[in-house]
C-alpha cells in the first residue's frame, strides 16, 4: 500500500511543533496509541485496576497475537516485559555458564550488553570473545565461522547498533549458529520497527525488542522472543507466581511457556499501548514503512556528507534508520543544544555506549539524528538548513 503521509501526521501531533529525529531514543506515539492507553487509565479511574484489566483481557491478550504476527512466531514464544534491557537480561541470565565457556559478540555491541558479559565472566570464568568486523563495519561472518569450537556457548549480537547506520547480518549470523547449534541472543531493540525482523528467517533462539523505539508504543513496554523448542534450556533467573505455580509444600512447576519470564504486575494500560502500536505498524505494512524511513535516511546522510564541517560517521554494508555525524568545531552535545533551539531533536551517542567500535576509530561522542516514516523531505531540508547555519 502507498502511505498516506499527511495521514500519518495527522495522527502525530508531535510532528506540528518540531522536527523529532530522535526515533532511535523514543518515537513519537501515534494518536490510537495514545487513545488506547489513556482509554484503559480512564477505565481503572472509573472501576478499579483489577476490574478494568478483567473487562480489557481481549485487548491485553491481542498484543501477543500483534506481536506474533509482525515477527512470525507463536504467540506462546512471547513474554510481555517492562523494556528491551529486562527481556535480554531475562534470556542472558537464564542460560548457564561454566569456567572456559565462551560468548561470541560484535565490536558494536552495546554497553548493557557488555556490562552484563563482563558480570557473568566475574561470576562463572566465561571467556567474551569480540568477532571482528569486515571492510564494512558489520560482524565479519566469515570471522564468526572461524571463531567457532566446542567452548562457544553463546552468540549475542546487536542487530542495529545505538551508534550509527549499522545493520549487522542477523540471517547470516543465524545460519552459522544452526549450523553448529549453538543458542543465538539478538538484540532487536532498534530493529523491529525499523526493518521487517522474521525471526524464522534469522534463526534466533531469543530476541528482545522495547516498545518505546521504532514500534512508537509507550515507554516502559518491551517483549522477549523465546523460540518454543529452546525454551526449556532456560531458567529465568526469577520467578513468582505468575510464572510458576507452586504445586506443593517443596515444589513449583514454570508455565510451559515464555510467559516464566514475566512476573505478575503489569503496566496494563501500556500493554494494551503496545498491542495498538504493533496493529498500526501492521496495518500500514513494514516493507512500506521501513523503505520510507530508510530511503529519509539515506538521503540525509547524502545531504550531510555535502555540508562544510560535517562528517558522516556511520557504517555497514546495509544502513537503517540511524544517521550519526560530528561537528569540526563544535562537540556533539554543543550541536545538540542548538538543533534543540530551532525545535529539532537529535540524540548523542558516545563512547560510553559502544565503547569497542568507538575506540577503535578513535571517536568519542556523535550526534545521532533517526528518522522514521512520519518524517519528511521539507523536514530534512530544515535539519540540514540549521546545521549549515551552526
Amino acid at each position: 500500500m502507498t502511505l498516506d503521509i499527511d495521514k500519518l501526521r495527522q495522527d502525530t501531533p508531535g510532528v506540528k511543533n518540531r522536527i523529532h529525529l530522535n526515533n532511535a531514543g523514543a518515537a513519537l506515539m501515534p494518536l490510537p496509541v495514545y487513545e488506547a492507553v489513556k482509554e484503559h487509565l480512564d477505565l481503572e479511574l472509573a472501576i478499579g485496576g483489577y476490574e478494568a484489566q478483567n473487562r480489557a483481557k481481549p485487548a491485553f491478550e491481542r498484543t501477543y497475537d500483534a506481536i506474533a504476527e509482525l515477527i512470525n512466531c507463536e504467540r506462546s514464544e512471547i513474554a510481555l516485559v517492562e523494556n528491551a534491557t529486562v527481556g535480554w537480561q531475562m534470556a542472558f541470565y537464564g542460560m548457564k555458564f561454566a569456567p572456559g565457556d565462551r560468548i561470541l559478540t560484535a565490536e558494536a555491541e552495546y554497553a548493557t550488553n557488555v556490562i552484563d558479559y563482563l558480570q557473568m565472566a566475574k561470576r562463572t570464568g566465561v571467556k567474551i570473545d569480540f568477532v571482528p568486523s569486515d571492510n564494512s563495519g558489520q560482524m565479519d561472518v566469515a570471522a564468526l565461522n572461524a571463531m567457532i569450537d566446542d567452548k562457544v556457548k553463546l552468540i549475542s549480537v546487536t542487530h542495529i547498533p545505538t551508534n550509527g547506520g549499522l545493520i549487522n547480518p542477523a540471517a547470516e549470523i543465524g545460519k552459522v549458529a544452526r549450523r553448529h547449534g549453538i543458542p543465538y541472543l539478538l538484540d532487536a531493540c532498534q530493529a523491529v520497527g525499523q526493518i521487517p525482523v522474521d525471526v524464522e528467517e534469522i534463526g534466533c533462539d531469543m530476541l528482545s525488542v522495547t516498545g518505546r523505539k521504532y514500534l512508537r508504543g509507550p515507554r516502559g513496554t518491551g517483549f522477549l522472543y523465546v523460540r518454543k523448542s529452546f525454551m526449556d534450556q532456560l531458567e529465568p533467573p526469577f520467578l513468582d507466581m505468575h510464572s510458576a505455580e507452586w504445586i506443593s509444600l517443596e515444589a513449583y512447576e514454570m508455565r510451559p511457556d515464555a510467559r516464566r519470564f514475566e512476573n505478575w504486575e503489569f503496566n496494563v494500560a501500556a500493554v494494551i499501548g503496545l498491542g495498538a502500536a504493533v496493529d498500526y505498524l501492521l496495518a500500514l505494512g513494514i516493507e512500506e514503512t521501513s523503505a520510507r524511513l530508510c530511503a529519509l535516511a539515506a538521503t540525509a546522510r547524502e545531504r550531510l556528507s555535502t555540508v562544510p564541517g560535517i562528517t558522516v560517521q556511520d557504517i555497514g554494508a546495509k544502513k537503517g534508520g540511524i544517521v550519526t555525524f560530528e561537528h569540526k568545531d563544535l562537540p556533539a552535545k554543543a550541536v545538540k543544544a542548538a538543533l534543540a533551539e530551532r525545535n529539532i531533536n537529535v540524540s548523542i551517542t558516545s563512547l560510553s555506549s559502544t565503547r569497542f567500535d568507538l575506540e577503535k576509530r578513535g571517536i568519542d561522542e556523535m550526534v545521532r539524528s533517526s528518522f522514521h516514516y512520519y518524517n519528511t523531505e521539507e523536514e530534512i531540508d530544515g535539519f540540514i538548513g540549521a546545521l549549515s547555519h551552526l
